[in-house]
């Protein structure tokens, strides 16, 4: 209502104006007809009829004047507009992922990284359809209110587990109090959640299994010390046993630090070709000397050339070792292990599948979806005898998960057991480098 009332008073001025500027035309214009009159040119009605016309012509250049081009005031900018090729040009050269909101709350523009946080939101459409994240939406609620900035942070699960802060930061428009433009911005939360998750899990995994290794060397030192201090035999024999429960230390941290790492990076896909031909045939190499000592025969079946897919060569080498010792060690009395590489198809299309059988005793149906958890044992005795940490299948499937991928395990008491991980392939030639 104000703003119709201004710029009706601005209109009548600009005509009052316009008309004072052309009142020497009518007092000349009177004082003609008049004359006119007066010396009998002209009678009363013609003269008046003439004056009322001349006057009309003047109204109307009058009103014609206010006629001019509408213009903003210098001190205020044009409102932004969907897909503004300024905003987005600022948005595209941020590093983080960057969503711009209008006063109403409607998306104006984003970046890539913003529509990968957040593959739903669509330019001129309400925020709220495409961010449905509760914490998110009331930040920039009181954002627009209170126009300051406000922060919030969530978790994702889809497609991997994600944490992120949302800073929601109004900019107000040029001399008014209500934001012209909202930024919400993402920053990635992840790497330290996972730092702090890794943190946690490192101590109460050491402490539990740390525990018996360190009070066996302390008993054997307590020993040694004492009652052992002049019997050499015994000394030799506690030394070596004190040796194993070094080493069993020592591989146990190793594959925390591992699993960590990769837990770490589990986000990040890798993106090298390698050939998984190669990497079988180095794994099968490696672990002859320990085959030979199982008296077990180790036997590589793979289609010619090669099998590429992306991936971390040393995780892929640690996922096949991981696959082939458990084989060997645990199932030596079937006295054979089979390796073989194939391609299939899979749930999300063309995939390579690694396949582990062993001929040896089988795994019970109750143990098999448990067998990928960290410190799981089917035997706990076997396990620490055969020098297991109880990572290892974690450590596979945390890896196969990292790359993509899948690990399936089938078995049948007294017939063996087969692990299988599946990977997805290469298809055509990707123009990224390979290892080989």
């Amino acid at each position: 209502m104000t703003a119709s009332h201004d710029s009706g008073g601005i209109r009548r001025g600009r005509w009052l104006v316009s008309l004072g500027r052309m009142r020497f035309l009518l007092i000349v214009a009177a004082v003609v007809f008049a004359g006119l009159w007066a010396a009998g040119s002209l009678a009363a009605a013609p003269a008046l009829a003439g004056f009322v016309l001349v006057g009309a012509a003047v109204l109307v250049a009058a009103a014609g004047a206010d006629v001019i081009p509408a213009v903003l005031p210098r001190h205020e900018a044009p409102a932004a507009r969907v897909g503004d090729p300024l905003i987005e040009a600022v948005l595209a050269g941020l590093p983080d992922p960057v969503v711009a909101l209008d006063h109403r709350g409607d998306v104006m523009a984003l970046n890539a990284q913003g529509s990968a946080v957040a593959p739903a939101l669509r330019r001129g459409e309400p925020v709220s359809l495409g961010l449905r994240v509760p914490e998110v939406l009331e930040a920039i609620r009181s954002a627009r209110a209170s126009g300051t900035a406000q922060r919030a942070e969530f978790f994702q699960r889809v497609p991997l587990d994600r944490w992120y802060e949302a800073i929601v930061t109004p900019i107000l428009s040029a001399g008014g109090a209500r934001p012209g433009l909202v930024l919400l911005a993402f920053h990635d939360l992840t790497p330290l959640r996972r730092v702090e998750e890794m943190r946690a899990d490192f101590v109460a995994n050491a402490s539990h299994e740390l525990r018996t290794p360190l009070a066996a060397l302390s008993g054997f030192i307590d020993t040694l010390k004492g009652p052992a201090r002049e019997d050499p035999a015994a000394r030799e024999r506690f030394l070596a046993i004190m040796q194993v429960q070094a080493d069993r230390m020592a591989r146990l941290i190793d594959d925390l630090l591992s699993l960590s790492r990769i837990e770490l990076n589990a986000h990040l896909r890798p993106d090298r070709q390698v050939d998984l031909a190669a990497i079988l045939r180095q794994v099968a190499d490696g672990l002859q000397t320990l085959a030979r000592d199982r008296e077990v025969e180790v036997k590589l079946t793979a289609p010619p050339g090669s099998l590429l897919v992306l991936g971390d060569r040393d995780e892929l080498i640690r996922v096949f070792e991981n696959l082939v010792e458990n084989a060997l060690k645990y199932a030596a009395s079937g006295r054979r292990v089979d390796i073989g590489l194939s391609r299939g198809e899979g749930p999300d299309g063309e995939e390579a599948r690694v396949a582990v059988r062993d001929y040896g005793p089988g795994i019970a149906p109750e143990h098999l979806p448990r067998l990928t958890e960290r410190f799981y044992r089917v035997d706990v005795s076997e396990s620490r005898a055969q020098g297991g940490t109880g990572l290892g299948l974690a450590l596979v499937k945390h890896i196969l998960n990292r790359h993509g991928g899948r690990l399936t395990i089938e078995s049948v008491l007294g017939r063996g057991a087969t692990f299988t991980a599946h990977l997805p392939a290469v298809r055509g030639n990707p123009q990224v480098p390979t290892r080989t």
